[in-house]
């Protein structure tokens, strides 16, 4: 895969790496070329001193070829200007995009870009782990807007239905899985105890859930 990182700040620093030594063709542009000290000294991308928005400095990158752009400098307006010309100018497939505050994730949005912010998330997640463990996120989709959840069925509501427990559309089950089989539940599911379910939910949904538990019916 050919990447084009925008920003060799400590996140792009971090990427660059991490693509490069898992064998794609990884290209770096950065303003100062003082920011390329923060890359390990066996990276072997490709290094590009300059704005990131001069067309130049983005035809040495090898944009025209790349199949992926990551903008990650520390402006959401250079990030969102360049994620825009190089989807809809370059006809790059693939951007992603930074967002560093939250206040500017309207302008990504507004150009239809893949946007992560590390401070939505990176709350998300701590505000999640302030909880008791009773329900473990496994995968976050978005910036944590949406995650997957196991939950491990209490003994009180063994004998009851899937429906009982969720009754929000903030909260859904995807997956019922009871001595080692996974199948895909109904509402009307009977559930067992030692039955693990995976469910679809957002942080209100699953904060909804754990008062849930506490007592069936």
């Amino acid at each position: 895969m050919k990447v084009v990182i925008i920003g060799c700040g400590r996140l792009g620093a971090e990427l660059a790496s991490r693509l490069f030594q898992a064998g794609h063709e990884v290209s770096v542009i950065d303003k100062d070329s003082a920011s390329f000290a923060k890359l390990p000294a066996n990276f072997e991308g490709r290094l590009n001193e300059g704005e990131a928005i001069n067309r130049d400095i983005l035809h040495r990158s090898g944009i025209e070829k790349a199949d992926t752009v990551a903008a990650v400098t520390d402006s959401d307006v250079l990030n969102a200007v360049v994620g825009h010309l190089a989807r809809s100018f370059y006809n790059v497939p693939n951007v992603v995009v930074r967002n560093h505050d939250p206040r500017y994730r309207p302008i990504h949005e507004a150009f239809g870009l893949q946007a992560v912010s590390a401070m939505s998330w990176g709350a998300q997640r701590i505000e999640e782990l302030l909880y008791d463990a009773d329900v473990r996120a496994v995968f976050s989709a978005g910036n944590g807007e949406v995650e997957i959840y196991e939950v491990a069925v209490p003994e009180g509501w063994s004998g009851h239905t899937i429906g009982e427990l969720m009754s929000t559309t903030t909260c859904i089950a995807v997956s019922v899985t009871r001595a080692g089989r996974a199948v895909l539940p109904s509402p009307n599911m009977v559930l067992e105890t030692g039955d693990v379910l995976h469910i679809s939910a957002t942080l209100e949904g699953v904060d909804a859930l754990r008062k849930r538990m506490v007592l069936p019916g």
